[in-house]
């Protein structure tokens, strides 16, 4: 295919796989439960921290966690006690336990009382066409309260030269307005311009196989070049293509 023909192809794609259906299999129906911006972003941030491995266990887990939250992750963020926390323990999902669980939940609390929350933090170093230097920043501003040093695994850094799939996803879901009631676009100050794909073994195989991607590993490196493939197809909202090629990937195989 050339460049228009990729482009027709994929466009269509998304038209297929960009609507409310998509929700109904994916993590971020966690998010789409709430309708205040800071449980939507509180609830997207926890939600996509634990989305690696089989998604139905990710979706379950999620909706256990927030129940954990009392269903109010805000509120529970702001005003937990003590003995709330205590109650986290249990919650596991693959390697985040319950002490990361409630590590994040004072990182939260921080990021809320001392930096005017999540979408201030993220917005302060983003730069023209990117926000992996974000990603990195806010690594270090979550973490600037005591914390137990096994959860920062948890967060990505693409400084350290990761992709930070579930960082870039969580973007996504807060940053582009789809228009379609599937990304929220809740966040203003940020362009869906500067979205970077979130790149995993599906998405990364089917841009390889389209030849929008060379580099085997999916690191920081790959998702650069990814990146800039996607960018030359629409400047504006590249990341839209995460849903053909995630659909591609994960529902046809290809």
């Amino acid at each position: 295919m050339n460049k228009s023909e990729l482009k027709d192809f994929l466009d269509s794609k998304v038209a297929q796989y960009n609507n409310p259906k998509f929700i109904e299999s994916d993590p971020i129906q966690i998010p789409h439960q709430f309708s205040i911006k800071e449980d939507i972003e509180i609830a997207g941030f926890l939600t996509a921290t634990i989305a690696w491995g089989n998604r139905k266990s990710i979706i379950t887990n999620a909706k256990r966690l927030m129940e954990f939250l009392d269903n109010s992750p805000f509120d529970f963020v702001m005003n937990h006690t003590e003995t709330d926390l205590e109650k986290l323990y249990p919650f596991v999902h693959r390697t985040f336990n319950g002490n990361d669980t409630i590590q994040f939940i004072k990182c939260l609390r921080n990021i809320y009382i001392n930096h005017n929350g999540l979408e201030t933090v993220f917005a302060k170093h983003a730069e023209k066409e990117s926000l992996q230097t974000s990603i990195s920043k806010f690594k270090t501003v979550f973490f600037e309260v005591e914390h137990l040093e096994r959860t920062q695994k948890h967060v990505s850094d693409p400084s350290k030269n990761s992709a930070a799939k579930r960082i870039n996803m969580f973007l996504r879901w807060m940053v582009r307005n789809d228009k379609t009631g599937v990304d929220f676009g809740i966040w203003n100050s940020l362009s869906p311009a500067q979205l970077s794909c979130p790149l995993d073994v599906h998405s990364g195989n089917v841009a390889r196989k389209l030849g929008l991607l060379k580099r085997k590993q999916n690191d920081a490196k790959a998702l650069l070049e990814l990146d800039t493939a996607l960018r030359n197809l629409d400047v504006n909202d590249p990341v839209k293509y995460d849903f053909a090629l995630f659909g591609l990937g994960v529902f046809e195989g290809f």
